[in-house]
């Protein structure tokens, strides 16, 4: 952070910030280091390090930069990164017979010993990324010292490659959260039923001194999510405020709280299930915000949330927003989707996001702040301390909440062990877009570069989904049939016999006229009636695309159509080769198959003709229709 006043040498008792130095009396050297969203900060204390005065004064100032505006670091998890690179390199100063005590001082041997005494660590390559990028900006190095900061730092070793779960490993991760959060909504809901009768008049806990204690302490978890408590009489710790003897009757200060309230578990459960359903980063979904636009108006209809996320390492594109619907995600239900309801809120985004923001609205407005996933945690870190706040960290507790439900991977050890499941929200991502194999908030080359191309583990789950969505779709279109056919004969008689040909097609004649003379085509068929089909309201133009012609029962393919039909069915073909697997099954499988079932309606001869003889004008039309420049706009 940037500040306005001296840079090398920051005061004791003053932290440095974004805003320029804030006066303290703890006598502590501290920088406040502001989350690029501006909503979290945390201080830094430089105090602790045992290195000179000089030094690490001159550090905290590179510090200060490092994680202000421009400096490289945006968020809090990444000044901590820095910071925890610095405190390595003090110990490792530590060591030394004679350590640098100003920037001066600082030399080449310094950095490669450091990098030699933490490669036991498995993190030397990071640390002294982290180290170089922040003396880099210290003021006083000498020129030696500059140019080795220039040089190319070690080769880092290969990253460890990610697995991604399993699809049934998958589905257990989510059938544990879903658990969790079904009796966390139970719970709270019943609670919070209970109290609102109470406070109505519904109940008279006169005579039942256990119901009137209990309404008693449930009114005061709403409103301050504590127990009543008072100071200890005696001993050490005298003067410490512990809860009143009475509450212990109905449970634990957690047990109790969370009578209204969510765990640290039950949050990290609700952060699992949007990572499953969605695909996003985990600061993303730590940092889902409970502010939304409902996009369907409140109507009935298929429900629909769009929240605004902030992914800082975009840059200029940090901002974005997400779409929850109300359709269930089909790669995280059961083996029988027909069982599940779509109002399921569970099931979908949309109802998952809806029910979080459910639980957590009485939290939320104790806490203050606009984060969706807040929690009672009983212990707390630091200056934490138990309470309410929002989930911080995507490593502990989803990990904990993986060891609480015993989850165990799909292979057991060597000795045939079952093997716990390391749940991650960075691997549920990962699992998300290589069975989805679609982007989230990021490029095509990066999915492929950065998520695909690094992670094979789960290749045959992969193309078994792939293998399921073709048979689906080809089962489909085999159901529905292909468009009617009329033949060249049948074109003919037509023309000379309309009212029998119309009666025989089920169409009035004038319409069968117009058909025959063209003036009713859509791309690979004839439309008898535009505000008749399944596509659209009754008395509704028709606005679906001309690829659902191929199984609408308005729609007649005449012989001339042959053409247009052949190179359609070419170019998705070629597409397959184009496209992953995946993709085109599910966008163009059933078109595909319905045109090849289609085509076999014709001898060789004749499809092989219609390819020949297609004209430069059926080339563009087949062009701008697969391109999607003759949808409703």
């Amino acid at each position: 952070m940037s500040g306005r006043g001296r840079r090398a040498a920051l005061p004791r008792g003053k932290a440095r910030t974004a805003r320029g130095v804030l006066t303290g009396d703890d006598g502590r050297l501290l920088v406040r280091a502001f989350n690029k969203d501006g909503f979290e900060h945390q201080d830094f204390d430089f105090s602790v390090l045992t290195m000179a005065d000089d030094l690490r004064d001159a550090l905290a100032a590179a510090f200060a930069k490092r994680c202000g505006p421009g400096g490289g670091r945006t968020t809090v998890s990444s000044f901590d990164k820095v910071y925890r690179a610095l405190t390595w390199f003090d110990r490792y100063l530590a060591t030394l017979a004679w350590p640098p005590r100003h920037p001066s001082h600082l030399a080449r041997e310094h950095m490669d010993g450091f990098y030699d005494w933490r490669k036991s660590s498995g993190q030397a390559s990071a640390d002294l990324g982290e180290l170089r990028n922040t003396l880099l900006k210290v003021e006083g190095l000498t020129d030696t010292m500059a140019g080795r900061l220039a040089a190319p730092l070690p080769k880092r070793p290969e990253p460890q490659r990610k697995i991604s779960y399993s699809r049934d490993e998958l589905g257990r991760i989510a059938q544990a959260a879903r658990g969790d959060l079904r009796a966390a909504a139970k719970r709270i809901r019943a609670n919070r039923d209970l109290l609102a009768r109470a406070r109505a008049g519904e109940l008279d806990p006169a005579g039942d001194e256990e119901l009137g204690q209990r309404l008693r302490l449930m009114d005061w978890v709403e409103r301050f999510a504590d127990v009543p408590r008072q100071p200890r009489k005696s001993g050490k710790t005298a003067g410490r405020m512990e809860h009143q003897p009475w509450v212990t009757k109905f449970g634990t200060v957690a047990e109790v709280v969370g009578w209204l309230h969510l765990s640290v578990l039950e949050t990290a459960a609700g952060a699992v299930l949007l990572g499953v359903m969605t695909g996003e980063n985990p600061e993303v979904i730590l940092k889902t915000p409970a502010v939304h636009h409902r996009a369907d108006g409140y109507t009935g209809k298929t429900g629909t949330a769009i929240v605004d996320l902030l992914k800082p390492r975009r840059q200029r594109r940090a901002h974005m927003t997400l779409a929850l619907s109300e359709v269930p995600d089909w790669i995280s239900i059961p083996d029988k989707p027909d069982e599940i309801s779509s109002r399921d809120e569970l099931h979908t985004p949309f109802g998952l996001y809806v029910l979080l923001h459910e639980l957590t609205a009485v939290s939320r407005a104790l806490v203050g702040g606009n984060r969706l996933l807040v929690n009672y945690s009983k212990t707390g870190g630091g200056e934490a301390g138990r309470g309410l706040r929002p989930i911080a960290t995507a490593g502990e507790p989803i990990n904990r909440f993986g060891r609480a439900h015993h989850l165990v991977a799909d292979e057991p050890d060597e000795d045939g062990d079952p093997v716990p499941l390391d749940v991650r929200l960075d691997l549920l991502r990962l699992t998300y877009i290589e069975l989805h194999q679609k982007p989230v908030a990021h490029t095509e080359a990066t999915a492929a570069t950065q998520y695909l191309a690094r992670n094979r583990g789960n290749i045959g789950e992969y193309r078994k989904v792939v293998a399921d969505t073709l048979t689906e779709e080809v089962t489909k279109a085999r159901t529905r049939g292909t468009v009617a056919v009329m033949s060249a004969a049948d074109v003919e008689r037509a023309r000379a016999e309309p009212e029998a040909v119309a009666a025989e097609q089920n169409l009035d004649a004038a319409v069968l006229k117009r058909m025959i003379a063209g003036e009713l085509d859509t791309v690979m068929a004839a439309c008898t009636d535009n505000t008749g089909g399944r596509y659209s309201a009754p008395g509704q133009p028709c606005r679906a695309s001309f690829m659902l012609c191929l199984d609408c029962e308005c729609a007649r393919a005449l012989p001339r159509h042959l053409p247009v039909q052949v190179l359609v069915h070419d170019r998705l073909a070629e597409r397959h080769e184009q496209m992953d697997p995946l993709t085109w099954a599910k966008r163009f499988a059933r078109p595909h198959t319905q045109l090849a079932d289609l085509l076999s309606e014709h001898d060789e001869t004749a499809v092989d003709d219609a390819r020949a003889d297609a004209s430069e004008a059926d080339r563009a039309l087949v062009e701008r229709f697969l391109n999607r420049e003759l949808d409703w706009r």
